[in-house]
């Protein structure tokens, strides 16, 4: 981070293995307690030392110079924390620099150009996240997550009310004091699995995907199941194979919008497939020499790198 120091902290607090997908490895203290004070989260908003990073109806604001990376805001570099309509959230500390997420969707598009331009321009972090650094695309979903949340929660889902932020924007709050209900930002958990018989795999595409691209299957965890019985599930409900062993591999955050991807192997034994023609346009056994063999383009792509999708196929790959 240009000026602001986070690597050594980041380096420090990581172990091998633990961050290994993109948008992991935020590094960040968290800072549970403190930001329940409210008096240190004002006075972080008002320390020149404390950093920003800004969003835009989910576009994160980036820089373009020698490489894309994340802009970061000095607290006296800009005026939106004094912005009625922008309500900061804390997203940790830095060593001892507090790091804030502002979210200026309110602003007109013309509005935010202007402000974009005299720092860089407000991008879809899935367009240029696996250009960053990783940590600072970690950091930017995170952001791009919790606003997201923020947007979807003004109202109370229990009594319609309006709600406020609390605790540092890790809360928000009914103000109909007979109702009062406390409202905490959401993941939602989704099963990715990469389904194989020891020698092929399955790769499916559905129709809404850029041309020629495959990847691994997919879904949403239900209420009243495992993690190993939603694998199943989906695995058979897409592709109508029977898996035998479902395996962990590993997780990302994917808050576009608000998912965390849990990543598995699945095994099944070799056999035909029939599609749910509602989500998966085409799937197919492959081998490993055909994947490596890929050509990349509009006939068949895997899937894009910074997905837990390319990491589990490569990981396969590297198996055998």
């Amino acid at each position: 981070m240009r000026g602001f120091g986070g690597y050594a902290t980041l380096a420090a607090m990581t172990k091998p293995g633990i961050h290994g997908n993109f948008y992991s490895g935020v590094g960040l203290d968290r800072a549970d307690a403190l930001r329940r004070d409210e008096g240190w989260v004002a006075a972080r908003q008002a320390d020149p030392n404390s950093r920003v990073v800004l969003v835009w109806r989910n576009r994160n604001l980036v820089h373009r110079a020698d490489r894309i990376g994340a802009v970061w805001l000095r607290v006296t570099e800009t005026a939106v924390l004094g912005d009625s309509a922008a309500e900061p959230v804390f997203l940790g500390r830095d060593g001892e620099t507090a790091v804030f997420a502002v979210d200026l969707s309110h602003l007109a598009e013309a509005d935010a150009e202007t402000l974009a331009a005299e720092h860089g321009v407000f991008e879809d972090l899935r367009a240029v996240g696996p250009l960053m650094a990783r940590r600072e695309g970690a950091i930017l979903a995170y952001a791009r997550g919790l606003l997201y949340w923020h947007q979807r929660h003004r109202f109370c889902g229990i009594c319609g009310s309006a709600t406020r932020s609390a605790q540092a924007g890790h809360v928000r709050r009914c103000t109909d004091a007979a109702c009062g209900a406390e409202h905490f930002p959401r993941t939602d958990p989704a099963v990715i699995m990469l389904v194989h018989d020891g020698e092929r795999c399955v790769l499916g595409r559905q129709k809404i995907w850029p041309p020629g691209m495959h990847s691994t299957l997919a879904g949403f965890v239900e209420p009243g199941e495992t993690l190993e019985e939603a694998v199943a599930r989906e695995v058979y409900e897409e592709v109508g194979l029977t898996v035998s062993t479902v395996t962990y591999e590993s997780s990302q955050p994917w808050p576009f919008p608000s998912s965390i991807m849990l990543g598995f192997r699945a095994t099944c034994a070799h056999a035909p497939m029939r599609f749910a023609t509602d989500e998966i346009e085409a799937a197919a056994w492959f081998t490993r020499a055909e994947l490596r063999a890929s050509p990349e383009d509009d006939s068949f792509r895997l899937p894009r790198r910074d997905s837990i999708a390319r990491r589990l196929i490569e990981d396969w790959l590297a198996d055998g």
